[in-house]
């Protein structure tokens, strides 16, 4: 019976280990120019991606872009809005698409496929990654100055939210919570704004979030992998591509399917994962 029993555990062990992982669905032609984030927008059935290109990925040479995809990686246009410079994360409030740009966020019409307005961040030098709350109050780390800036949508006021980082990016903002990756640690803000951490260990090239469920995250770290993280502290590696010089940045995640988008940057090309979870 006791013999029985650790088979029973085994089995149910193995099972779980084998649920929690990223596999292959397809590949975008590689035709995109230096992918930095993905956005899966649910509602309008389309995936927007954003092209450093240029030469650095914080030089303002007007060079940027943000590409356009159909659910199943078809490439609609490679350059569906540019004359951005660097832009990285993204976030969307009802129809605007809202991009982190150096030192500026841009916002973007999607049904005019038009950029309607720039919003300046006084003092930003490196806007990396962006999310909002629910009233679309915009939230957004500097990963050159260490900090996170808050900007009001509906009065535009722009202020420092919390300094003195290590190297913030990656933000997702949930159930009046901001989460951010912050130089290999994944953290949530705490009522004073202090950094209350939840899983170090991590490279310190940590990028993107996104949220699976009220206990589980994803993070990407550039180099190439992609973390599953409970808020109990436990964290698990789906995805590891660093010995084939494969990037993983700022992720995207459709929730309802279940699948994972990772922008590979140098390999210019977006990778659609399906998590079994």
């Amino acid at each position: 019976m006791k013999q029985c029993f650790f088979i029973f555990l085994a089995v149910v062990f193995c099972n779980a280990a084998i649920a929690q992982s990223l596999e292959k669905l397809w590949a975008t032609d590689s035709v995109l120019r230096v992918p930095e984030s993905v956005y899966f927008d649910e509602k309008n059935e389309k995936i927007y991606v954003s092209n450093i290109e240029g030469k650095g990925p914080w030089d303002k040479d007007g060079k940027g872009s943000i590409a356009l995809l159909t659910l199943n990686g078809k490439v609609l246009n490679p350059q569906w809005i540019t004359g951005l410079h660097a832009p990285k994360g993204m976030a969307l409030y009802k129809e605007f698409l809202m991009v982190a740009d150096v030192d500026s966020i841009v916002i973007i019409d999607i049904f005019k496929g038009m950029v309607v307005k720039k919003v300046f961040v006084d003092g930003a030098q490196g806007l990396n990654d962006i999310t909002t709350d629910r009233m679309g109050n915009i939230f957004v780390s500097d990963s050159k100055t260490k900090k996170i800036f808050y900007i009001g949508l509906f009065k535009g006021d722009v202020k420092v939210y919390t300094e003195g980082l290590a190297g913030p990016n990656g933000l997702y903002y949930s159930d009046h919570t901001l989460y951010l990756v912050d130089a290999g640690g994944f953290y949530r803000l705490g009522k004073n704004r202090e950094k209350i951490l939840i899983v170090d260990g991590m490279s310190t090239d940590t990028d993107g979030i996104e949220q699976v469920d009220e206990k589980n995250f994803l993070v990407s770290c550039w180099s190439g992998v992609v973390w599953l993280i409970n808020t109990n502290g436990q964290k698990t590696k789906l995805l590891d591509t660093k010995a084939e010089n494969v990037n993983a940045a700022d992720i995207g995640f459709d929730k309802r399917n279940k699948i994972v988008y990772v922008p590979t940057f140098w390999r210019n090309n977006v990778v659609a994962y399906q998590f079994k979870y």
